[in-house]
């Protein structure tokens, strides 16, 4: 039984899952081969399919686009619901509707897209259904819970003609463009390795170990868990914390190690690794997480290596920076987060360095290294402020304006894919306690079916993903 659009409604009437509502309306027919053509003055028609902390956060951005409209706000949690539509009280034409059921939003023919900021394991599945119905989708990151789901909704997105945007937003931010230019400009020399770190400290108790509690009120704790296995509801598993748990999510590396790995593929023009490997593990934290407290990851590349560093008991760092990725290139170094860029110039040698006179008979001299290089001699470049609003608004507009062009947004599902995957790889390795060799062409890995079976999942009947 898989979620599409008609199996879907038909296992909710037959009661199947416990969280489904019984008589939810079909897809309509015109909706999956409706696209509405946009003109330049026409108001944008968006649903929103979970508005949690990052979902309101979206919702308000969304807002600040004179040409947009939010139509209804869907959470399967009622304190969700109302505090999103509190939000929608001033905007013209009223208040947004309220629904528990995401397919109720979906199946609205009046609508041109929705936005998918659920938690990371039912961002798929909503997805690929808006896409059969016609809508455009602005989707958190990580796009998928797993790499098959997210090949998945890129195919999705291609068959139904779909402008589909991923929230990478660092990919719309004018200092990350300008730092980009300058890594593929060649002026660091010989890029040889790429490091990407997050670190913190929260020993000892971490997330701490809260006992099992009954459901809050209000909430469809099934329809929560979707195709993740059916458990009694814990605190740490809800809100923000879920990230921390393989069934909803996939740890700090897919977390957060997402925008910074994609901005390693985005600068050295790649898409997918040779092999990775990773090791880790919860060393350090007394809490009840599935993810490790602390891992590394390392990724082979022609011609470089880029890694990835996160630990969670020491938020030491020695540039004193508890984020961000370096470019290390033979002429100089660029540094990059969410604050700036810098460069930071190489210092001595040179490409040939003078030969000993071993065969004389005083002793050979140590070789003078000299360094001619072009890298820029450059202070630190300012980034965005206060916690990056322009580039979040940036690229919803840049969402916006690709659904009227139809060309494809700056952070594509499929760019959004490969990012992502970079980060599912890494915990699969981890997970193996192996080094993976990866088929990029196939999306597998080379004879390895302990690994293969981690790129994918056991769906809980009928949270399954729809046939495309």
């Amino acid at each position: 039984m898989s979620i599409s659009r008609r199996s879907f409604v038909s296992s909710a009437a037959a009661g199947v899952a416990g969280g489904l509502v019984a008589g939810t309306p079909a897809m309509s027919q015109t909706a999956a081969s409706r696209s509405r053509v946009l003109g330049a003055n026409d108001r944008i028609r968006i649903g929103s399919i979970g508005v949690g902390g990052m979902g309101r956060s979206h919702l308000g951005n969304f807002q600040q686009h004179d040409d947009v409209q939010i139509v209804t706000v869907c959470d399967v949690w009622d304190v969700n619901r109302r505090r999103a539509q509190r939000m929608t009280e001033k905007q013209a034409g009223g208040a947004a509707t309220m629904e528990s059921d995401f397919r109720r939003v979906i199946d609205r023919p009046d609508l041109d897209a929705v936005i998918v900021a659920t938690v990371d394991h039912w961002h798929a599945i909503p997805m690929i259904l808006a896409c059969q119905s016609g809508k455009d989708v602005y989707v958190e990151k990580p796009i998928s819970h797993n790499l098959k789901e997210g090949r998945a909704m890129v195919e999705a997105a291609r068959k139904y003609d779909r402008v589909v945007q991923v929230g990478t937003q660092q990919r719309s931010g004018l200092h990350f463009q300008e730092a980009i230019k300058v890594v593929q400009s060649g002026a660091l020399g010989k890029i040889h390795r790429v490091h990407a770190w997050n670190t913190g400290n929260q020993s000892p108790a971490g997330l701490g170990k809260p006992a099992d509690v009954p459901v809050p009120a209000g909430l469809d704790w099934d329809m929560w868990l979707g195709p993740a296995p059916k458990v009694a509801f814990n605190p740490n598993r809800f809100i923000f914390n879920f990230r921390w748990f393989w069934d909803y999510a996939g740890g700090m590396m897919t977390d957060w190690g997402i925008h910074l790995l994609d901005l390693a593929l985005w600068g050295m023009k790649e898409t997918a690794p040779k092999s990775v490997y990773a090791v880790g593990g919860n060393f350090v934290l007394d809490d009840n997480r599935q993810t490790p407290d602390t891992i590394d990851a390392i990724y082979e590349f022609p011609g470089f290596v880029c890694s990835y560093s996160n630990r969670t008991g020491n938020a030491y760092n020695g540039a004193g920076r508890g984020y961000g990725i370096e470019f290390y290139g033979t002429n100089g170094t660029l540094f990059l987060d969410r604050g700036g860029f810098e460069v930071i110039p190489e210092t001595g040698g040179t490409a040939t360095a003078p030969t000993p006179q071993y065969l004389s008979e005083q002793e050979p001299v140590a070789p003078v290294w000299k360094r001619s290089w072009n890298a820029p001699t450059r202070a630190r470049t300012q980034g965005m402020k206060a916690g990056t609003s322009d580039q979040n608004l940036t690229h919803i507009r840049n969402f916006l304006d690709c659904m009227r062009s139809r060309q494809r947004p700056v952070s594509d599902i499929e760019i959004g894919h490969h990012s992502t995957a970079m980060c599912l790889l890494g915990n699969v390795a981890y997970r193996t306690g192996h080094k993976l060799t990866w088929d990029a062409a196939k999306e597998e890995c080379v004879d390895d079916p302990k690994a293969n079976a981690l790129l994918t999942r056991e769906y809980r009947e009928p949270y399954t993903l729809p046939k495309i």
